[in-house]
């Protein structure tokens, strides 16, 4: 979805107030709502959302809305859409104090990590949201998600700077940073999780931000760093795996990464034709990463026999990252022309708390 496919390149104004904040609409389930006629659920203009949501005017805030003449089903969404959700963001930047991106949640924690990349030195509130069920069901959850995501966009500090100056995820309640994050329910109102880092916030009666959590700014100034690269390979080890599954896979001169999901914190079945299979693969200038199929945890490929042959063979350990945050850094990384032992050092390397380093 190129930036021009927008509906507006000027974002609508929905209602003049304070605070600025940009909503970019990509579509998912929050922005459905049932027509009267019909009962049919249609995709409505996020220009109404004041209509929608009358209670927004009491945040005090100016919004504004960018919709897609064609809003996609997340299930749908590739690289080209995370860069035209950043140029969206990058384009007005300036004129904003916040930005709320409306997705749905198949593929958020993987646009989520994917943009904390791209948005270099970012120092204002980018926060995805998306809800359970359409705002036009009578116990939805798309009401309050998009509501608080909006105030947090809005968040400041007592002295007026952006309180979340990160890319986030904000669900039931609770705000996690976004390249931590992973879906964890596809049927429950509490659908992410971020296992390995602490929420950002937690919503009651009150706000209640943990600020030692929060990242600070890592740059004098922002910037767009857009440039990615899928060759990248992804394969989940289970009992039992083929060796004519997974070898042609390594052979393939499509990748430039495998990105590996271990058992435990880096364990790997040793059969001689996988090991050899890996190394293969390595001496051909290519780079393994491992990171753990648990849900949290982290790889250690020092701990277990069954690891190191991993590890002397040369393979990474993306640490606790999730692999949606592993596979999107390692495009990012391709993207801006990383490779050898540059491209395996910042897989390692913390760059945008993605990961907890040793």
């Amino acid at each position: 979805m190129k930036q021009r496919k927008y509906a507006r390149e000027t974002p609508k104004i929905c209602f003049l107030m304070r605070r600025r904040v940009l909503l970019i609409y990509t579509g998912g389930t929050l922005g459905m709502v049932r027509d009267e006629q019909s009962g049919a659920l249609v995709s409505f203009a996020l220009d109404d959302v004041a209509h929608q949501l009358p209670e927004l005017r009491a945040l005090g805030y100016h919004l504004d809305a960018i919709t897609p003449i064609h809003p996609i089903d997340s299930s749908q969404v590739e690289p080209h859409h995370w860069q035209s959700i950043a140029h969206s963001i990058g384009e007005h930047y300036n004129n904003y104090d916040g930005f709320v991106v409306l997705h749905g949640t198949d593929t958020m924690a993987y646009t989520a990590s994917a943009l904390s990349y791209m948005l270099d030195a970012l120092a204002k509130p980018v926060i995805l949201t998306g809800s359970q069920l359409p705002l036009g069901y009578p116990r939805t959850d798309a009401r309050e998600n998009l509501t608080t995501a909006i105030e947090l966009a809005g968040a400041t500090d007592a002295n007026g700077q952006a309180r979340l100056p990160e890319v986030c995820i904000y669900f039931d309640y609770r705000l996690f940073r976004g390249n931590r994050a992973s879906k964890f329910d596809s049927d429950k109102f509490q659908a992410f999780q971020s296992p390995n880092y602490p929420a950002l916030a937690e919503v009651g009666t009150a706000i209640r931000f943990q600020d030692r959590f929060i990242r600070p700014v890592d740059g004098p100034s922002f910037k767009l760093r857009t440039g990615l690269n899928s060759g990248v390979a992804g394969i989940r080890l289970f009992p039992g795996m083929s060796k004519s599954v997974v070898v042609p896979l390594l052979e393939s001169a499509d990748n430039r990464v495998l990105l590996m999901e271990t058992f435990g914190m880096g364990n790997a079945p040793t059969h001689g034709w996988l090991l050899d299979a890996l190394r293969q693969y390595i001496k051909s200038g290519r780079t393994v990463v491992s990171v753990t199929q648990c849900r949290g945890g982290y790889v250690d490929m020092g701990r277990y026999h069954s690891a190191t042959a991993l590890r002397e063979m040369g393979v990474v350990s993306g640490r606790d990252m999730t692999f949606e945050a592993a596979i999107t850094k390692i495009m990012w990384l391709l993207g801006n022309g990383y490779a050898g032992f540059e491209l395996e050092h910042f897989i390692s390397k913390d760059l945008k708390g993605e990961l907890t380093e040793i």
